[in-house]
């Protein structure tokens, strides 16, 4: 937990943020030898994921200065000031390297949408269908290029369809 970082002085919880941060953007990350008088490995462990996951939710909920201050409550006033700074300084690259992770899971997005509902009446095999079918259009733009996908969908394949999106979602905001 967090907490554990009342353990050290100001200065070096400000390093140690620091090079939370370091790690969180895709450089070197803190050095567990520099630490092994004052954690054990598990306690180690538990307060770099805690950071880490601090840091992410922070920056990801675009939190004011109370919010981190009200977060970081069971910290020293001085030792959360300390975060806050670090925090307030290194946003905007947290926020970049959050970016980019979420974007390296694909490089696809969506431009621009187009649907239509529509009611079959009847097919070459049955003469009374009365069918909604909805027609889905995307154009999804991937590497500078702009691809179209058209589909026609029923009732269950749509319900499919919003289940899957709505489980990526969730998926998305649990990177956050």
């Amino acid at each position: 937990m967090v907490v554990q970082l009342n353990s050290l002085s100001v200065s070096e919880c400000l390093k140690l943020c620091h090079r939370v941060v370091d790690g969180l953007c895709g450089r070197e990350p803190p050095c567990r030898g520099d630490y092994n008088a004052t954690w054990s490995l598990e306690e180690w462990l538990e307060i770099t994921n805690s950071l880490t996951a601090v840091f992410r939710l922070l920056v990801g909920n675009n939190s004011s200065d109370e919010e981190v201050l009200i977060h970081l409550s069971g910290l020293s006033s001085s030792h959360s000031e300390a975060v806050l700074n670090v925090l307030r300084s290194r946003r905007e690259e947290i926020c970049h390297a959050l970016l980019t992770r979420t974007h390296a899971i694909s490089s696809a997005m969506l431009q621009d949408f187009d649907w239509q509902l529509k009611l079959a009446l009847s097919s070459d095999k049955i003469s009374a269908l009365q069918t909604p079918l909805l027609s889905l259009s995307l154009d999804v733009r991937e590497n500078g290029t702009l691809n179209s996908f058209s589909m026609e969908m029923n009732r269950e394949e749509l319900s499919t369809l919003i289940l899957s999106l709505e489980a990526a979602n969730k998926v998305l905001l649990q990177l956050k």
